[in-house]
């Protein structure tokens, strides 16, 4: 029986260095060398700077539509590329971006309508999905929408 477990055990230490030895021998250096530099790209994010992050259509008539353009700049180390522009309404609808990649450096722009529905101070968010770190951004557009002359407001009206 010790004949046997001694056995068993020599097998098991030349299994073990010889598989040890045949994992370092199949190392390719290139390989390191290859995953060393996706690492350091994969840490490179593109960076959308926004020349205003806020517009003011300031005071409007009821149900006037207005449109209003936000420029932006890749000024990252990678290309952005922007997959979606949502608004946090209906009223409101982003149009016009490209969904090519944009080079670090280089500008674009993307247009926002509003049909000015809604009464008093309005504020939108409109949310920009793309290969950022933080993987999303955020501009506003504000208006005062004064009141609809037409509209009956109940005052006096019978």
């Amino acid at each position: 029986m010790k004949k046997i477990i001694l056995g068993l055990a020599a097998f098991t230490m030349l299994a073990f260095t010889s598989c040890k030895d045949n994992a370092a021998n199949k190392i390719d250096e290139s390989n390191i060398a290859a995953a060393a530099e996706r690492d350091a790209v994969a840490s490179k994010f593109p960076v959308i700077e926004f020349e205003k992050k806020e517009h003011d259509f300031g005071e409007i008539e009821s149900r006037t539509p207005v449109e209003t353009v936000f420029k932006y700049k890749n000024t990252g180390d990678a290309p952005l590329v922007i997959t979606d522009i949502k608004s946090s309404c209906g009223c409101t609808v982003p149009q016009n971006w490209s969904r090519e990649p944009l080079a670090p450096g280089a500008e674009g722009e993307f247009t926002v309508k509003f049909n000015g529905s809604g009464s008093n101070k309005v504020t939108k968010t409109i949310t920009v999905t793309a290969n950022t770190e933080q993987g999303k951004e955020a501009v506003k557009i504000t208006a005062f929408v004064k009141p609809d002359p037409n509209k009956a407001t109940g005052v006096g009206a019978h």
